[in-house]
């Protein structure tokens, strides 16, 4: 019983958290898809952050003619947005919810968020480098 309530207590001290694959889509059609990054927003901890990596082989892979630099450049976009403030534009003025929820709005663009999931973690930034390395990095 006593180990119940202590996993029981130490659920309670865990903070929600949303989050979201950020996907490229080089041909939007053909639904083809490879991640790219994990977006995290957890509001009790104040964090929202995403981490990022273009394999480059991988996207021309799907669609040799894709242009890498305007993918970085909406990719570094994200990351702008996440820290919030003047450079991530004037979604980036938006609090932390609504950049969040902008990020993960479903879209038919190249860079695209998977469908938002929740969860509870301790540490939302050691949280968002577990998830990238479980499903964004290659094994």
């Amino acid at each position: 019983m006593l180990k119940f309530l202590s996993k029981r207590r130490r659920r309670r001290e865990m903070d929600l958290f949303e989050y979201a694959v950020i996907r490229l889509v080089p041909r939007v059609e053909r639904e083809e898809f490879i991640n790219v990054g994990v977006v995290l927003y957890c509001p009790k901890q104040r964090f929202l952050c995403c981490t990022t990596q273009l394999d480059e082989q991988r996207a021309h892979a799907l669609c040799p003619e894709l242009d890498l630099e305007v993918v970085k450049a909406n990719l570094m976009a994200f990351e702008k947005i996440c820290k919030g403030g003047g450079n991530g534009g004037p979604i980036g003025q938006l609090d932390m919810a609504s950049r969040f929820r902008w990020l993960t709005a479903t879209r038919s663009t190249v860079v695209q968020g998977s469908k938002v999931h929740p969860g509870f973690c301790d540490d939302a930034g050691e949280k968002l480098h577990q998830l990238y390395r479980e499903l964004v990095l290659l094994p």
